[in-house]
C-alpha cells in the first residue's frame, strides 16, 4: 500500500494535492475529486463529521463527484474504502506487529 498523507479520510481517495488538514491542524481547504468533501468548509463550517459525510456518500452509490478530474482507470470505491480501513487498522497498532511465527510457536 502506498504510504501517503495526502489521502481523504472520508473516502480514502490518496492522490490529494496536500494532507487534509496541516500540522497545526488548519484546513487544505481542498475538495475531494472522488467524494466531493471539502475540508475546512464541509467539516468546519457545515459541521459534518468524516463518518456522517461517508456515510451519505456511501448511501448515494459512492459516485465520483469531480466534473473536472476523471476517476482513475479501474477505479473501484469498495477498494478504496477496504484502503481506508487497513491505513485505520494499522494506526490503531501499536508499535510492530508480531511475526506469524512467533504467534504459531
Amino acid at each position: 500500500m502506498k504510504s501517503t498523507l495526502n489521502f481523504c479520510p472520508v473516502c480514502g481517495y490518496d492522490k490529494l494535492a496536500e494532507p487534509p488538514r496541516n500540522r497545526t491542524g488548519g484546513a487544505s481547504m481542498e475538495i475531494c475529486a472522488c467524494c466531493g468533501f471539502q475540508f475546512g468548509v464541509t467539516d468546519d463550517d457545515q459541521n459534518i463529521s468524516y463518518d456522517d459525510y461517508r456515510q451519505q456518500w456511501i448511501a448515494d452509490g459512492m459516485p465520483w463527484t469531480s466534473t473536472s478530474k476523471k476517476a482513475p482507470k479501474g477505479w473501484n470505491p469498495q477498494t478504496q474504502l477496504g484502503s481506508l480501513a487497513l491505513r485505520a487498522t494499522l494506526s490503531r497498532v501499536k508499535g510492530r506487529p508480531p511475526r506469524m511465527a512467533a504467534i504459531l510457536a
